[in-house]
């Protein structure tokens, strides 16, 4: 069997439809990481370990983890082997990774694939859960403070934290008549139906009200979860330096998205189209979009970390929705994106949905999204940041990318033909080797296209588009 052949397969069997190339053009993600050797054990093994307690993820060895030349690595077998003894030596319980050899030109690259753990928190043997329990924010590994842990540790049990009962509560803290005012346009409640949305817990011969039941209907919902509630200010500017307005929104949860909403308003430009034959709003920031990102902070939120509030901070240029907790464990921003969602609090967002305030479940990022590119705006921008999830819905209009016309050719060239060298775009495009090659440069600082190489004196180095 050819090494071309097996080269492909083995990709295949790692990156379904994708070729190493392909992986490299990628910038370190929350399930990706480039790392030129295994020299840095700490850094590798935390790595390991945030990728176990977070969504899995794939570390890439051989790549300059700076410009993403395949450096490649010497004596594979043996890097393999140091690499399952020292993460099976390091790591409690006991992480299985995949470890595959991936031949690449005259040398090779490593990809170690981690799995989310079935057994989290994963730590390091020699040091403590506290000391040594690493998540994954971002491209970076972060350790996780008690509050994480425990998330961790809660993500594996069948109820999500607002289901559980609180047990140090009277159910009478449940405010049944507002309750029952709010399901009134759509049905009357009954007492089953309490128990049916897990408003209430019944446990033997007792009954607890939820952590859901006391944030959307306790009577005293802030003494028991002081940070439920949206922090909003307008600030003047591009950062936080001067404020213009600010409004602390404690009222009911469900209230709060109309009250937020309001306050956004006043705020943003608010035009009305002349031609208009209805008092129609058209607003610089499509209404759908905030309304949307509002409620997933609202249902998404990790009412038990404890420190800050849901925060809407609006700027000259975009509103930043942000809430406490990252993603739920086992989900990426690419897997929101796509419409795949994991719901962090069932009471809450069953309670939103009987209220029609969520229509259809796991497709509200889709629509911040479409709702703003019909709008002609900037793709909103998805992070964890901290211990936080934020949302940034651009104010500002896209700028077309304009290419003049040999650049034109050259990214038609690779569209069609795949990546190119040097020479091969020359013979597409007309023009001399040394012409192209400034041309390239230019390109690659404008992020239009990227490099594929060992260093960057490899002449047999391609370009591809990014």
């Amino acid at each position: 069997m050819s090494v071309v052949v097996l080269t492909e397969r083995l990709i295949q069997s790692i990156f379904p439809s994708m070729k190493i190339e392909d992986v490299i053009k990628q910038n370190e993600s929350k399930t990706l990481e480039f790392k030129q050797n295994i020299d840095a054990k700490a850094r590798l093994l935390a790595t390991v370990i945030a990728f176990s307690n977070t969504a899995g993820g794939k570390l890439i060895i051989g790549v300059d983890d700076k410009t993403h030349n395949i450096v490649g690595i010497k004596d594979p077998h043996s890097i393999e082997e140091k690499l399952a003894n020292l993460i099976s030596d390091s790591i409690e319980p006991k992480v299985v990774p995949n470890i595959e050899i991936i031949p690449w030109r005259d040398t090779y690259v490593i990809v170690l694939e981690v799995y989310p753990g079935a057994s989290r928190p994963y730590y390091l043997k020699n040091r403590t859960i506290d000391t040594s329990t690493y998540i994954r924010v971002g491209s970076t590994n972060r350790l996780a403070d008690r509050s994480l842990i425990n998330s961790i540790k809660r993500s594996l049990l069948i109820k999500t934290f607002d289901e559980e009962a609180l047990h140090e509560v009277n159910y009478e803290e449940i405010d049944f008549r507002v309750a029952s005012e709010y399901f009134e346009p759509f049905t009357a409640l009954k007492t089953s139906d309490y128990y049916s949305l897990d408003l209430l817990v019944k446990e033997n011969a007792s009954i607890y009200p939820s952590v859901g039941g006391i944030l959307l209907f306790g009577k005293n919902r802030l003494k028991h979860f002081p940070d439920s509630w949206i922090q909003a200010a307008c600030f003047d500017g591009r950062d936080k330096s001067r404020i213009v307005d600010h409004q602390d929104i404690k009222v009911n949860l469900i209230d709060s998205v109309d009250h937020a909403i309001n306050f956004i308003r006043k705020h943003l430009f608010i035009g009305m189209p002349i031609s208009s034959i209805r008092n129609v709003e058209s607003w610089s920031v499509p209404k759908i979009a905030i309304r949307e990102a509002l409620i997933n902070s609202i249902v998404h939120a990790d009412y038990s970390v404890n420190g800050a509030p849901i925060r809407i901070s609006i700027f000259d240029d975009r509103i930043e929705i942000e809430n406490p907790g990252l993603l739920a464990i086992g989900i990426t921003i690419e897997d929101i994106i796509a419409g795949i969602s994991k719901i962090r609090n069932r009471v809450i967002t069953r309670v939103f949905h009987k209220l029609r305030l969520i229509e259809h479940w796991g497709s509200g990022v889709q629509r911040i999204i479409a709702s703003c590119q019909e709008l002609g705006l900037k793709t909103p921008k998805f992070e964890e940041i901290g211990n936080r999830f934020r949302v940034i819905l651009y104010k500002e209009k896209v700028k077309p990318i304009l290419l003049d016309s040999v650049e034109s050719k050259i990214i038609e060239a690779i569209r069609t033909k795949g990546a190119l060298s040097t020479k091969e775009i020359a013979m597409h495009v007309g023009f001399t080797t040394r012409n192209v090659r400034n041309r390239l440069i230019k390109m690659i600082e404008k992020k239009q296209i990227v490099e594929i190489a060992k260093n960057a004196n490899d002449p047999k180095k391609k370009y591809d588009i990014g």
